[in-house]
């Protein structure tokens, strides 16, 4: 049984997994297993995977299952104590898993660690520190765009961990649950960060823990932008706190008016359009989010004023996402 699990979701993407598989290979920590989750691709992959990378364990699931189906196929495959998502457009400095298996180990309330992603081009710009979620119900990541001179080169609380390079305890996830499969695409994370909040766990951001991102490598504005507008929502209704929602309706209920106002006044670009489809989504799906929510709710450990506190402020200037 390996310590630590890494799932790598993947469709058709061949042409990045030299990078991805062959930077996993020069891990400094060596007790960890690798399975790649392969939602039905046609180029190849699978006779690639098995002849240049015999040491990762293929599953094949044959049609596509989303982000998030192929996370869970591989979470319910893995074995570690620790089990970390990994994108498959990614590379990994060397002793990126030690540095997050350390946190572990010298953390015990730790349940989640973000690592310091980067861009695989510009390698001095941040793709994120971790996520933040602030309190009108807009997540987002740290730091985005940002050139890296050090300002955020402390071990500190975030959110939640970017679903690109996401590490949690086991423990934790049987305590809280995986992925949400109702999210497909976007969010997931956050909805994972939510639950853990909620339990009582801290998520560490680790800036010594350093991927490398080739961002929108996979996915698409068009696809983003739907689910990011369906997906919002749905955090809203599956975890966001009575006592805090009474309290900030208001800024909730602007965030998403100015998201429509600025998806109307881009209304011939498709992806503002599908912005507008997922906010109509994200509206009926508290249909299907209000009994998950009374599940969620029953697993709070914290009060008020710990969760309000890692979360960020409207007035904050919003770091992207």
């Amino acid at each position: 049984m390996a310590k630590i699990s890494i799932i790598i979701p993947h469709l058709n993407g061949k042409h990045l997994l030299e990078d991805c598989l062959g930077s996993l290979r020069q891990q400094t920590f060596s007790d960890f297993e690798v399975l790649l989750v392969d939602n039905g691709s046609s180029d190849g992959t699978q006779a690639y995977v098995r002849e240049q990378f015999p040491e990762v364990t293929l599953i094949e699931l044959g049609e596509n299952r989303g982000f998030t189906g192929a996370c869970n196929a591989g979470w319910h495959a893995s074995s570690g104590e620790i089990v970390i998502l990994l994108n498959n457009d990614t590379e990994t400095e060397s002793g990126w898993l030690r540095e997050v298996w350390q946190a572990f180990e010298q953390h015990p309330q730790v349940g989640s660690v973000a690592s310091k992603m980067l861009l695989f081009d510009q390698r001095d710009t941040f793709h994120t520190a971790g996520d933040f979620y602030r309190v009108d119900g807009i997540p987002g990541n740290r730091g985005v765009w940002q050139k890296d001179v050090g300002q955020f080169d402390q071990i500190e609380p975030v959110f939640s961990a970017c679903g690109g390079s996401s590490a949690y305890r086991r423990t934790m996830l049987e305590q809280i649950g995986f992925l949400d499969d109702d999210f497909f695409f976007s969010c997931e994370d956050v909805d994972l960060g939510w639950r853990a909040n909620l339990a009582g766990w801290q998520v560490l951001y680790v800036p010594t823990a350093v991927v490398y991102h080739k961002l929108k490598a996979t996915g698409g504005s068009v696809t983003g932008s739907y689910y990011d507008g369906r997906n919002f929502l749905y955090l809203i209704w599956k975890n966001y706190p009575t006592p805090l929602l009474r309290k900030y309706w208001k800024d909730i209920l602007h965030a998403q008016l100015r998201i429509s106002r600025d998806a109307l006044r881009a209304w011939r670009g498709a992806a503002a359009r599908a912005r507008l489809r997922g906010q109509v989504a994200g509206l009926v799906g508290i249909f299907k989010m209000w009994p998950k929510r009374r599940q969620v709710q029953a697993l709070r450990r914290v009060d008020d004023d710990s969760l309000t506190a890692v979360l960020t402020p409207v007035d904050d200037p919003p770091a992207g996402g």
